[in-house]
């Protein structure tokens, strides 16, 4: 059976999307195999993997919406491990779509039932909000992931996206995979003070790998390409590599 991972923040540019396409493209270069679903409708995991969303035929949208087969979606990418299902700005209407629609907040997971022995982990990058979408992404996934900045701010957006997946937790079976931080500074105070505040809150569930702030992370989408593929020797892609060998070894440990 796959794992389900949901890539999660109400809070926007805290990393989610980086962190979708690198972690997913990682665990793929470790040859697991991997789908990635771009539940947000900035398509930015889409192009970010080399896809030009704007000549897409079918997405998401018409997976979700209209009841068409996954597999009529689903795209390669450079990776040999990992599969993707794309997505434009036609699922920005899906959710209003969706709202009277039966079973609006299992459709994700109705699509996805027959992969279910295809790959080994899914992977979801949700939407910056707590909508439909997201809702949709929570419900089909085993476990979340939460991506956040070193800053106060996060720590507020944090609190409020920590209610709502306490609540599908109970509601859905939902786990906390984990706290990752990114575009982490070691150099400053600050960076210290909210690690130690996140791991008083989440404890053992914070990752030990910290996602630095370099300008190759920032430059790979634009190449359309993971950053292990852009630069693979370089800090990002060694953080993400580094990342999924923790996340690797945390699967393991659950299953002993």
């Amino acid at each position: 059976m796959s794992k389900v991972i949901a890539i999660a923040n109400q809070k926007g540019g805290v990393g989610k999307t980086t962190t979708a396409i690198n972690l997913a493209a990682s665990l793929a270069s470790l040859g697991q195999e991997c789908l990635l679903i771009d539940m947000d409708p900035q398509g930015n995991s889409t192009s970010g993997l080399g896809i030009n969303k704007n000549a897409l035929e079918k997405t998401l949208y018409d997976v979700l919406i209209d009841g068409v087969y996954l597999e009529e979606v689903l795209k390669d990418t450079a990776m040999d491990w990992l599969d993707i299902a794309p997505s434009n700005t036609n699922l920005s209407g899906g959710e209003i779509d969706l709202v009277t629609m039966e079973s609006r907040d299992k459709r994700l997971m109705m699509a996805l039932e027959k992969f279910q022995k295809v790959y080994k982990y899914i992977i979801i990058d949700c939407p910056p909000s707590l909508g439909l979408l997201t809702i949709n992404s929570l419900v089909t996934a085993d476990t979340v992931l939460i991506p956040m900045q070193c800053e106060f701010f996060a720590l507020e957006g944090l609190g409020q996206l920590s209610k709502t997946i306490f609540t599908l937790m109970q509601e859905y079976k939902l786990d906390l995979e984990g706290v990752l931080f990114t575009m982490f500074d070691a150099r400053t105070n600050l960076a210290a003070q909210v690690v130690e505040e996140v791991k008083k809150f989440f404890n053992d569930k914070v990752y030990e790998t910290k996602i630095p702030r370099t300008i190759k992370l920032a430059e790979a989408p634009s190449f359309g390409k993971p950053v292990i593929l852009y630069e693979p020797n370089g800090k990002g892609a060694q953080a993400y590599l580094d990342l999924a060998k923790e996340f690797l070894l945390k699967q393991k440990d659950k299953h002993n």
